[in-house]
Parts: C-alpha cells; structure tokens; sequence
C-alpha cells in the first residue's frame, strides 16, 4: 500500500501529469466555446441576451421609457440561477424634469422586495447644487435602498473642468443630506475621459455593453456593470438594461442604507 501512495504522488507531482490536467481543462473549455457554450458568458434564452457567469447579484435600471411595469412578475422571472434582485429607477433629470413613471416604480417595486435605487440624469449646464436639491425633493432614502445615483454620461457642450466642478458640488450637498456618498454612474468611454482619478473613492457603475468582462484597470475599480441594454423581462414591455453586482450578498448589503 505505501508503495502504490508514494507511485501516485510521485505521478501528481510530475510536471507530465499537471500538463496533461492543464491539456484537458484547456481543451474542455475550448470545446465548450466551439459550441457557443462560454462558461464565462451565457445566453440565457429566457431574458434573451448573454450574461456574464462570475457573478450572483443581478439586476435592471428602469425609466419611463420601459412604461407601466408589473413588478411581481420582474421578481418572479428566473432563468437558471439569474433572477433581479435590484433596480435602479430613474427619478429626476437636470432641474425640472421628474419622470412620469417614478412615483409607481418606486412604490411597486419596494413591495416586491426588490432594492431599489434612485438615479438622477446629471445636466453640467445646470447648477450641480439645484439639480441636488432637485432630486433630494422627489428621491429620498430609507434604510435597506440603495445610495442615491447620480449618472453622467454628457458633458452638454461644457468644458470638463466645469462638469466636474459642478458635479461635485451635487455630491457634497447630497452627502451632507444623506450621510452617504452618491453612487457615480457613466459609460465606460466617458469614465475614462473624464472621470478617471477625480472620484475614485465613490462607489462606481458603469456601463459596457456586450462584452465577457468590463475591462477597467482594476477589477476592484467598479462595483456595478451595466452589460447588456437588451435584456426582455416578465412584466416589461419594453427592452431594460441588465446590470451585475461585483461581489457577494455580505458586500451588497454593506452597500445599503443603514438609517
């Protein structure tokens, strides 16, 4: 008997038989790919697009543009080991725009169970501070949500020291009325032209359509990935951004409102 041990660690330390291992994962995976099967990104028929497998929290943002949703039948949509655990809702946008469809999302989708998120479309033309305001009047937050969301994704002709300026302004008054630092949203293109080492320390989504992975410097840089913005859901007549959460149910709920 110690003969046979002492043959077989002998053999699983032989540089022959991890090349063998290595040969075999590799060729498996490649087989996998060849059939339109990546194990890191899978189609999943019911919600129609690809998925990226590494992660466990998904979720949706919504706005008007998705109409009248059913909220029950959102949480009650599963394929495989994806269902929507979060949305994002939009609420306001620059200084007088209130989304029609706001008020309902917010109430139905919280008896549900689903977290929720309010977002803000950030205008740079317009006072960073009226536009806090603005939104702190129609969005608050109650513990279990989400942090408030602020997305920037334009500069409106402005330079963009001035978005800058003017966007961190609206994060001091809504920090200092909430307590909590707003979640930073944009596309990828514009986090790195613009954003890029001026609010590294925010929580940060961003947006990067149909690809395996987000490709950032870290992957520790972002904490939520818009990935696809074809997604179908149960209850929604109307395509919806598909969103990942990168980390696991402990660090999410670290992300949410305490008070």
């Amino acid at each position: 008997m110690k003969l046979v041990i002492a043959a077989l660690v002998l053999i699983m330390l032989s540089p022959f038989y991890y090349g063998y291992v290595l040969k075999t994962f590799t060729s498996s995976w490649q087989w996998m790919k060849d059939l339109g099967e990546d194990p890191l990104y899978r189609h999943y028929s019911k919600f129609g697009i690809k998925i990226p497998k590494s992660y466990a929290i998904h979720g949706i943002d919504v706005s008007y543009a998705q109409g009248q949703i059913d909220w029950h039948q959102v949480r009650d949509m599963k394929d495989g080991d994806v269902c929507i655990t979060f949305a994002f809702i939009k609420a306001t946008e620059g200084t007088l725009t209130v989304d029609p469809y706001f008020k309902r999302n917010w109430r139905e989708a919280a008896k549900t169970g689903i977290v929720c998120g309010a977002y803000h479309y950030f205008r740079p033309k317009k006072s960073g501070k009226q536009q806090a305001r603005f939104f702190l009047q129609t969005a608050g937050v109650e513990r279990g949500d989400l942090p408030l969301v602020v997305d920037v994704e334009t500069l409106d002709g402005k330079d963009p020291m001035v978005m800058r300026k003017e966007l961190k302004t609206f994060i001091e008054h809504i920090q200092a009325k909430t307590k909590v630092k707003p979640i930073i949203y944009s596309g990828l293109s514009f986090y790195h032209d613009y954003l890029q080492g001026h609010f590294d320390d925010h929580v940060l989504w961003l947006a990067h359509y149909h690809k395996e992975e987000l490709r950032v410097r870290k992957p520790s840089e972002w904490h939520f990935w818009q990935h696809s913005d074809r997604g179908k859901v149960n209850g929604i007549n109307h395509a919806v951004d598909f969103n990942v959460f990168n980390g696991d149910s402990i660090a999410f709920r670290k992300l949410l409102i305490k008070n």
